[in-house]
Order: structure tokens, then sequence, then C-alpha cells
């Protein structure tokens, strides 16, 4: 049948060029689960109802996320939605869609991290629920690395990493430049008066030196979150903060203090609740745990299953709660 999108719109690939090119030399902001996501494509859907234009960020709990939605619409269509047409975006790129009216569902918004973006578009989109919360982020270290007899034994603050900058090299690694994480790490670094060579690559990249660190047992420092496969592959030990933080201490600050947990959240237009409401009153109940993101991230990131998947294993597990959210 045919899919009714919110409002004529540019493709998924054009929209996507159009952002990034009106956003070319921006820094995109963003800290958020971890793993690689889908790109452009369209979620499962079927029968009558809106195609919902979705930004997906790249990182495997978005595509979970947007995959699971995508699932309960189908097998509801009262809910008004027959798809969700994702395009892969970076955090301001899809904020600007959003402003602009071009995107009108955005999952995996990390807060506090994304609150300025999301206050650029706070006239077209709101923040209707928070899916998980309570997510630790922070500087890790292999457990066995500071186990007795190790080489950082006795590591256990932040502060103490120049004790142990030869035996890690001199190095510090981190995720994507475009996370805003980044800069905060790199103010920390400074914050701290911490003499290790700031590593950013890419989060692929970071894993993959800590792939090879960890099967040669050789030390490593490096910036993870939760929710994260990484933790069902390895056994890390976050390393302490002597400073807790504050609002405005790594904007305002010096940086010399910890990082926030966060939250993943819902985003959704004001278009998308007048023409969907009862999808949109499915967002404001969607609830996944930690746990449970970090259990699907393994089956994705590290049993190689699809994402689809994984994704419609979760929902016909639900089919209670779900059915609760819907009301």
């Amino acid at each position: 049948m045919q899919h009714t999108p919110l409002r004529p719109r540019t493709s998924a690939v054009v929209l996507t060029a159009l952002l990034t090119a009106a956003l070319a030399g921006c820094t995109s902001e963003e800290a958020g689960s971890g793993g690689s996501g889908s790109g452009s494509g369209t979620g499962s859907g079927g029968g009558d109802g809106i195609t919902v234009q979705t930004a997906q960020f790249s990182w495997t709990a978005a595509g979970l996320t947007n995959g699971i939605l995508g699932e309960i619409a189908a097998d509801n269509p009262d809910l008004g939605v027959a798809s969700l047409a994702t395009t892969q975006l970076d955090p301001a790129a899809a904020w600007a869609g959003a402003a602009r009216g071009d995107i009108d569902l955005l999952t995996e918004v990390a807060l506090p991290n994304q609150q300025e973006l999301a206050d650029s578009a706070a006239d077209r989109v709101e923040i209707v629920s928070e899916t998980y919360g309570d997510a630790a982020q922070g500087w890790f270290v292999p457990a066995y690395a500071v186990e007795p007899g190790g080489p950082l034994e006795g590591l256990t603050s932040v502060t103490q990493l120049n004790d142990y900058a030869e035996e890690l090299g001199g190095k510090f690694y981190d995720a994507d430049p475009g996370y805003i994480t980044t800069e905060q790490n790199a103010k920390r670094l400074q914050g701290y008066g911490i003499e290790l060579e700031h590593v950013v690559s890419s989060e692929a990249a970071e894993l993959a030196q800590l792939e090879n660190s960890y099967s040669r047992e050789e030390p490593i420092v490096l910036y993870l979150y939760h929710p994260h496969a990484v933790f069902a592959q390895y056994d890390m030990v976050q390393l302490e903060e002597p400073t807790p933080y504050t609002e405005g201490c790594l904007t305002e600050g010096n940086g010399a203090c910890a990082m926030p947990s966060y939250s993943a959240n819902i985003a959704a237009s004001d278009e998308l609740r007048d023409q969907a409401p009862g999808f949109v009153e499915l967002l404001t109940n969607f609830r996944i745990s930690v746990e449970e993101m970090e259990e699907m991230q393994k089956q994705v990131d590290v049993d190689g299953e699809d994402v689809a998947t994984v994704a419609r294993e979760w929902v016909d597990a639900h089919g209670d709660q779900i059915d609760e959210w819907i009301g």
C-alpha cells in the first residue's frame, strides 16, 4: 500500500548531502552508545500511515532503537505510522534538519551532551521520553593491568595517569572527533595536567587498539561509555574521579571534573504528534534498560547477528509491555 510521507521531503541520500554541505566545517557533538549503525534506509512498516523521517546516529543502539520502533509500528497499524525512513547523520546535522523541519524523530539523544542542540530546535521538536538513564562514561583500563603485579598496579584515579605515562606508551585513546565527549576529554586532559597524547581517530580505531592491547595483556587507557558491547567482551575498570561533575565544569570550568552520567532520549516533532498521536504516545512510554541494550549490542557487535533480527526478537519478548505502552 501507499506510504504517505509526513510532508514532501528530499530523499534520504539528498538530505544527508544537503545537511553535510550546510554544516561543513562545523563540529558535531555527541556521547553515545557504542557500535556501528546502519545507514540510510527504511524501517519495517506496513499498511496505511505516514513515513516518519528519522535520524539515525552511527552506533548500534540507535539502529536497535529505530528497528524496535519500526517493528512495533508494523505490528500496530492503528498507531498511524507505516515506516521509519532512517538517515544516518551526526547529531549536529540531525538537529539542524529537525530545526528546519526535515527530521521528525530522533532516538538515542544523549543528554546533557546534546542539550544545546536540542534547544536549537525547541520550537519544532520536543524531548518526549527517556529510554534509559544513569549511563556511566569515563576513562577505563583493563582489569588485568591494575591487578597486583600488573603494569598499572596501584592506578585507581585519573589524577595518577602521569605516573604511568611510560607504561601507557604516553597515549590516551578516544573515539570520534565529532563527539562532544572528545572535546570534553581534551579539556579534561588539560585541566588535570595529564601529559598523555590525545589519540583521536574513530571509535572503530579505538576499539581495535583495545582489542590489540587486550590480546597481548598490555596496558591501555581509553574513553568508554555504557551501554556498550565492549563490556561484554572485556573486563574493564573505570578510573575514579576526585571531583564530581557539576553543571558547567566542562564548559565554563577548567575541565578537571568527572564526566556526567547521561540518558538516552527520544525527540519528536510537533507535526509528528499532530499526525500520529498514538505513535508519539508510545514514544513517551518507551523504555529499554542499559542492561538490555548492552545484551542486544553484544548480539550484534560480538555475535554478528543482524540488527533487524535482534530488534524483532526484543519486540516478540516484550509483547505485554508494549501493549501497556500503547494502552
